[in-house]
């Protein structure tokens, strides 16, 4: 009976609903192919459809698309079971209740301070624009410099340019709108790429899905 009930619940753990977490844009769209590799191909396009949870040609696995910053807490909570987040957002996020087992190596750029380029450091206390508010007080703490921070949502180029900050924090890619807006990357906090993020209970739950699911991913990002 024993080994009868083991087997049903493996066979249920495989069976059971996988919901992955995903956020619209470059992430998608460089995280398509991996999924795939795994099986995994959405019915709904999501630039298209208004839909926020989307069929795949797995009848059992679905795909909610979401904010880029709340894939962290909706996989935390068990909202998703896996997800694909950026390491900035992690990073912001603090990745409590997660596993972040694998680097997908895609949507790659850089967590930096920018600034004017030859700006004199301001002696007492500048003051910093970000997304990444935690992020930033960490890693000016880590360096003894005291900042203050400033929490922002977008444009952050706009901030040294009108006197609201000296320094902004912000993912870089090319360096092309920095360089337009006359502001250069002065120093390297991170280097950034998206990560596979999983849920530990559903680590345990459904252990053998996902981690068929995340070899198959592994085997596509070392190609």
């Amino acid at each position: 009976m024993a080994r009868v009930s083991a087997g049903r619940r493996v066979e249920s753990a495989m069976s059971a609903p996988l919901t992955i977490a995903l956020s619209k844009g470059r992430i998608f769209k460089e995280t398509l192919p991996l999924l795939a590799a795994a099986g995994i191909v959405p019915i709904d396009d999501p630039d298209t459809s208004r839909k926020l949870i989307l069929d795949t040609q797995q009848a059992d696995v679905k795909l909610v698309i979401i904010r880029a910053t709340d894939v962290p807490t909706y996989v935390q909570y068990g909202a998703a079971d896996m997800g694909v987040a950026g390491k900035d957002v992690l990073l912001e996020h603090g990745g409590e209740g997660l596993y972040e087992p694998l680097d997908l190596n895609i949507a790659r750029c850089r967590l930096m301070v920018a600034g004017h380029p030859g700006q004199p450091p301001r002696l007492s206390r500048p003051r910093v624009a970000t997304k990444y508010a935690n992020t930033t007080r960490r890693w000016f703490a880590d360096q003894g410099r005291q900042v203050e921070v400033i929490k922002l949502y977008g444009s952050m180029e706009l901030a040294p340019l009108v006197g609201l900050a000296d320094y902004i924090v912000d993912v870089v890619d090319t360096g092309n709108t920095l360089k337009a807006n006359g502001l250069a990357p002065l120093e390297h906090i991170a280097d950034i790429s998206s990560r596979l993020v999983i849920n530990k209970a559903a680590m345990k739950m459904k252990h053998a899905r996902i981690k068929a699911i995340m070899a198959r991913m592994a085997a596509a990002v070392s190609v």
